[in-house]
């Protein structure tokens, strides 16, 4: 086996581990489809240096028990997450064993932007790269989720942080942070972390709403995130199910978005505040120092009654355009995911509803409809296996090894 063959081998070792810890040698034997010798002289070299510890036996099963290996959690290799909507990005740097090591810090950054706004996020990044006090040598690089067209293979954003400079935005962020930089669509990334951490493991056909400023879509077909012939699947805040004429931000009419996003959501209730409406938001819409999707949110999980009936009516909506899908895809499962999942089972009913109204009920039945519990830090968790997807995880360095 040559050098490079080796050193791929021992990648993807390592990310089966990151996705599925604990493994035995057996078990990795299966899923790199390497022989089990193989298998074994190459956990036995992560061993020593220091990316893999043995954990201990699995549990019998009548015969001699096998050994369990996992990624050593003091290991000293980080990633850097990046999860951006339309208004605020949140940053937090988290190892191998997943474990956030770095909280969550904000900057509220309007999409879409140009050379500011990207100079922005290279200063946003960069500032707390250096405030966590983690060795630079020892991050693997940046992970970044992101709303719109993105060619998650070459690094081009075609729907926001437009730059003078190059129009390959992955590569012009890599230069500048002296660290690889991997983007990746929001709705995509927050699929595979359902997929590989959540409520969709085990499952092989599932749609995962993203709930946020928008409403996305990820499919997983077959157990694999499906993403269409040039990378664009899931478009499911474009579906033209909007109850009004208002011109959706893609320049088109009719779009479920222009009823369904938090944004809207946000201004229905400081429009129905100004005409009289009493709630809770009067008061919490007066701290201008946190973003109002998220002010509305926090008013909707504690029961206001108009937050609650506002989002209500959107998630109807939602359930419209995602029985829509059911009689096209037929999904094992719905997640409902994203941050704005974190409205927890209010979204549940009238989802259900519109899904009842409309769904055939033989397909309406055979599909469960969840809330996600990894909701607003599911992007976060995938941003950063993002990285962990593309490293070739070099040798480590005698000072990053630990005894």
């Amino acid at each position: 086996m040559t050098i490079e063959k080796g050193q791929l081998l021992k990648a993807d070792i390592i990310k089966r581990l990151y996705y599925k810890n604990p493994l035995s040698l057996t078990q990795l034997s299966k899923l790199t489809a390497k022989s089990l010798p193989l298998i074994t002289k190459v956990v036995n070299g992560l061993v020593t240096e220091g990316y893999i510890t043995e954990q201990g036996l699995a549990p019998s099963t009548g015969g001699r028990r096998a050994s369990l290996f996992l990624l050593n959690p003091e290991i000293q290799k980080y990633i850097v997450s990046v999860a951006m909507d339309q208004f605020t990005s949140r940053l937090s740097i988290y190892d191998l064993a997943r474990n956030m090591v770095y909280p969550i810090q904000t900057i509220e950054l309007a999409l879409p932007g140009e050379d500011e706004a990207v100079d922005q996020l290279i200063s946003f990044i960069d500032q707390h790269i250096k405030a966590s006090g983690i060795e630079f040598k020892n991050l693997l690089g940046v992970g970044i989720g992101i709303p719109g067209f993105i060619d998650a293979e070459h690094g081009v954003n075609h729907s926001h942080l437009r730059t003078k400079n190059t129009k390959h935005l992955g590569k012009y962020l890599t230069i500048k942070l002296g660290l690889p930089v991997l983007m990746d669509n929001d709705s995509s990334l927050i699929a595979l972390a359902e997929l590989h951490f959540g409520a969709a493991i085990g499952k092989r056909d599932v749609m995962v709403a993203n709930i946020g400023w928008g409403t996305g879509l990820g499919m997983i077909i077959n157990g694999k995130l499906y993403r269409g012939n040039s990378g664009y699947a899931g478009e499911l805040s474009h579906i033209p199910l909007s109850n009004s004429n208002n011109l959706c931000s893609c320049g088109k009419r009719g779009c479920l978005e222009v009823d369904t996003s938090l944004l809207v959501m946000t201004r229905r209730a400081k429009d129905e505040i100004a005409n009289g409406a009493a709630s809770s938001l009067t008061e919490l819409f007066k701290d201008t120092t946190r973003n109002g999707g998220e002010l509305f949110l926090e008013a909707a999980k504690n029961h206001d009654p108009l937050a609650v009936s506002i989002l209500s009516e959107a998630a109807f909506l939602m359930g419209k355009g995602l029985a829509t899908l059911i009689h096209i895809m037929n999904p094992e499962c719905i997640i409902l995911s994203g941050r704005g999942a974190i409205a927890g089972k209010i979204l549940l009913p009238p989802i259900q509803q519109a899904v009842n109204e409309f769904c055939i009920p033989r397909i309406a039945d055979q599909t469960n409809i969840i809330l996600s519990e990894l909701a607003g830090n599911a992007e976060l968790l995938a941003a950063a296996s993002l990285v962990v997807e593309h490293s070739k995880f070099e040798q480590l360095e005698e000072s990053t090894q630990l005894t």
